[in-house]
């Protein structure tokens, strides 16, 4: 019975760390009819950080990307200069909704990329969100979104 009880308690303690750790700054969750995914990500919060972005990085790891958090929602344009590998772009609204997706953005390409109104971007390797089947709709996890209106709260 201990033993039943002990193996119980670990559990219930491992599913709350593992509910708490896919909700931390360092890392995204995206969910979709497609299913699920985790990314490790940095975090461009601040002016500075978006302004520099993925820029001059050689590559990046297939479950790694940047996510862009501004302080409102408003109009979102990228670009790819200075960038040295493909991106996919996932703008996503204030309530963590993908609304646009930009497949394979062009290295060092200057071009404007709008992705309409959001709160963030997610950037990951150029391919993936049609690899993994990543759509609009699909809805992202992370502590930067208000909780209150998230399409997919954090854990409490």
């Amino acid at each position: 019975m201990i033993r039943t009880f002990l193996s119980a308690f670990c559990l219930v303690i491992w599913a709350n760390v593992a509910l708490a750790a896919d909700c931390t700054k360092n890392a995204v969750m995206l969910r979709g009819d497609w299913g699920q995914a985790r990314f490790n990500i940095d975090l461009a919060e601040d002016e500075r950080a978006r302004a520099v972005g993925l820029m001059h990085r050689q590559s990046m790891s297939r479950s790694s990307g940047m996510l862009f958090v501004y302080p409102q929602p408003q109009a979102l344009t990228f670009w790819m200069r200075n960038t040295l590998i493909p991106l996919d772009m996932l703008f996503i609204d204030a309530t963590g909704v993908v609304t646009h997706i930009h497949e394979n953005a062009i290295p060092h390409d200057e071009t404007p990329i709008p992705g309409g109104t959001g709160l963030a971007v997610l950037e990951i390797n150029g391919g993936m969100a049609r690899a993994m089947g990543i759509t609009v709709g699909s809805q992202l996890r992370h502590p930067s979104f208000d909780q209150d209106t998230a399409a997919w709260r954090c854990a409490s």
